[in-house]
């Protein structure tokens, strides 16, 4: 597979083959993102929008968030709450504001209970009116706003006595008092607009006067992330990571699967490929003890999930036919009397059934002796009768420096490996499967040696 590109075809096999241990898995991060939710406890948000009058800039509007969240307006929030658990520098960050639409603040608080999230926001939210009406001037320039309502009383008072004087200036309709009456409603029109100028022109009088638009409300959930989302979060990411891990091995998987590369790595020919139809344990599935077995079987990782499916065979006569070709191909090559030592990987279940069931369709010609060698550290017996050495194996269950320590462990024993039988598994329907003897049979035709050497 690390050659192929990953399909949804191989996806697809991964749920079908390891669902149940991807549910396991998926399991175990639901129970990580509880722990985390423990460790997190759950938080509660509200907001309080606060009005500002008159035109704002963009620029300006920002400026009045940094002052909703300044370490001023939060620490004076924090006095007035009294919070003996909370410090002002945690609920520094527990505060947040932005600029909406209509020049609203929102002031967000958030909070280990819905009523204190409330309470925070509203808290806030007031100081931030209080202090935004000092800096604009409010109640800090006393002598200011006094002479500014002064000039506007007196403007007032002018305008007055400018249109007392246009009602008592001759009614007549002389170019003369038409002049008069209109140079006086021009006096008076500028002085409205200057008073208008003059209160645009205020800071204290245009931008003071922010207006809390009622209290936040309660909130009723839990904010993000809340202790469904930490479960849900967990269960995924283990999921997302099983399923990788699953195309990352198969990427690095270095087991070879070709006949080519078989033969390459053990220096022989391919004698043949043979047939075995599965048996109750299933294909590619490693022969695990009684402790560890169950629980491999339990989640399903006792079967190789990289493989594709075996095709179906239903003709046991066409199986038979592959065994006795490859019977006669050695019958061709070993001189007499033939006897053979046939080496089977320890593990591979589906070569010893291959190995079984050649040997009983070769009956005594060729006499086969078969042994299994560990992978991990394979000695063969010595030569003793046996004209060489024959190799079943079943293809994507071994590397090539497993198999390459085959074929030394044969060398030292001095047999030369003639050839190699690749085992493939098919799908059989028949109920009962073909009679053959079993592996620890002591027929004269087949005698299963030791792995450590002796003849048997």
């Amino acid at each position: 597979m690390s050659e192929e590109s990953i399909r949804l075809v191989t996806i697809g096999r991964i749920f079908r083959r390891r669902w149940r241990f991807l549910a396991v898995v998926a399991v175990m991060g639901a129970l990580v993102g509880y722990g985390a939710s423990v460790v997190f406890p759950p938080r509660y948000t509200t907001s309080a929008s606060v009005l500002l009058p008159g035109q704002w800039e963009e620029r300006e509007l920002l400026t009045q968030v940094d002052i909703a969240t300044s370490s001023t307006v939060v620490d004076r929030a924090a006095a007035a709450l009294n919070w003996r658990d909370v410090s002002a520098a945690e609920l520094r960050g527990r505060v947040t504001a932005s600029a909406a639409d209509g020049n609203i603040i929102k002031i967000s608080g958030t909070a280990d209970t819905p009523q204190r999230a409330q309470q925070l926001s509203d808290q806030v939210a007031a100081q931030f009116v209080k202090f935004a009406a000092r800096v604009a001037g409010g109640g800090t320039d006393s002598a200011a706003a006094t002479e500014a309502e002064a000039l506007r009383k007196q403007v007032e008072e002018t305008n007055r006595r400018i249109t007392e004087l246009a009602d008592a200036s001759d009614p007549g309709q002389t170019v003369e008092s038409v002049q008069a009456r209109t140079e006086l409603e021009k006096l008076s029109t500028s002085l409205e607009e200057a008073m208008t100028k003059l209160d645009e022109a205020n800071p204290a009088s245009n931008k003071a006067g922010m207006v809390v638009m009622g209290p936040a409300a309660r909130p009723t959930g839990e904010a993000p992330p809340t202790r469904v989302q930490f479960i849900g979060a967990g269960a995924l990411l283990f999921f997302l990571f099983a399923v990788v891990g699953h195309l990352a091995a198969a990427r690095t998987n270095r087991r070879l699967r070709t006949e080519p590369e078989l033969t390459a790595a053990l220096g022989a020919a391919l004698l043949g490929t043979v047939e075995v139809p599965e048996s109750g344990r299933g294909p590619h599935r490693p022969e695990d003890g009684a402790r560890r077995g169950w629980i491999r079987r339990l989640l399903g990782t006792d079967t190789r999930w990289e493989l594709p499916t075996p095709p179906r065979s239903d003709d046991e006569a066409a199986r038979g036919i592959r065994y006795r070709r490859v019977c006669t191909r050695l019958r061709d090559q070993l001189p007499s009397p033939r006897r053979l030592l046939v080496v089977v990987p320890d593990g591979d279940g589906l070569a010893r059934r291959a190995a079984a069931q050649l040997a009983a369709e070769a009956k005594s010609d060729p006499q086969l002796r078969i042994v299994e060698v560990s992978v991990d550290r394979p000695i063969v017996p010595d030569r003793d009768t046996e004209s060489g050495a024959l190799v079943v194996l079943s293809a994507g269950s071994w590397t090539a420096e497993e198999l390459a320590g085959i074929a030394e462990a044969c060398a030292d024993g001095r047999h030369e490996v003639l050839g190699i039988v690749v085992a493939d598994p098919v799908r059989a329907r028949e109920t009962r499967p073909a009679a053959h003897p079993p592996d620890d049979a002591t027929l004269a035709l087949a005698v299963r040696g030791q792995a450590t050497g002796g003849s048997a």
